[in-house]
């Protein structure tokens, strides 16, 4: 895949720099995997930051920080962190800068021709950053139960590694 990656700028109400940005990532990880959310209410996207958050060490020892990526404003975003205690960035993207920037899917089906109301789909960015920050791998979901694995997430990284 290989496309250069989009730098940006959000607030993180988790660890890490406030504001955190791929650039300052760079300095300290291998890759970065940005997993864009739906949105805060979405219940899916809740667990799957409370099961990256319960194997973060697995991404840790494969020197990639995890960000997860929530369009909505800090204040949103920051009832997740105080609820679940992630270990990894938690980053509020409420003008969708972020979103946008990596295509994160916003229609559904054949209804996204009628109406965005139905919201983001989530998506998976991997990013190789030990050089010029590229993307190696994407998965853009096509609806909120649509998700790869943590197991296919750490492949996608052990791929990258190898690859």
């Amino acid at each position: 895949m290989s496309i250069e990656a989009t730098d940006f700028s959000l607030p993180n109400v988790g660890p890490g720099p406030d504001p955190l940005s791929l650039s300052a990532l760079a300095a300290d990880h291998d890759f970065a995997l940005l997993l864009f959310q739906r949105d805060h209410y979405c219940t899916n996207c809740r667990k799957q930051v409370q099961t990256v958050a319960g194997r973060y060490e697995e991404f840790a020892e494969r020197e990639t920080e995890v960000v997860s990526i929530v369009p909505e404003p800090p204040e949103n975003v920051r009832e997740w962190q105080d609820s679940y205690d992630l270990p990894y960035p938690l980053v509020a993207d409420p003008e969708t800068e972020a979103g946008d920037a990596y295509d994160q899917p916003v229609r559904f089906g054949f209804l996204g021709d009628w109406s965005d109301f139905l919201g983001r789909m989530p998506e998976a960015v991997l990013i190789d950053l030990r050089s010029s920050p590229e993307i190696v791998w994407q998965y853009r979901s096509k609806s909120t139960f649509d998700r790869p694995s943590v197991d296919d997430l750490l492949a996608a990284i052990d791929d990258a590694r190898d690859g």
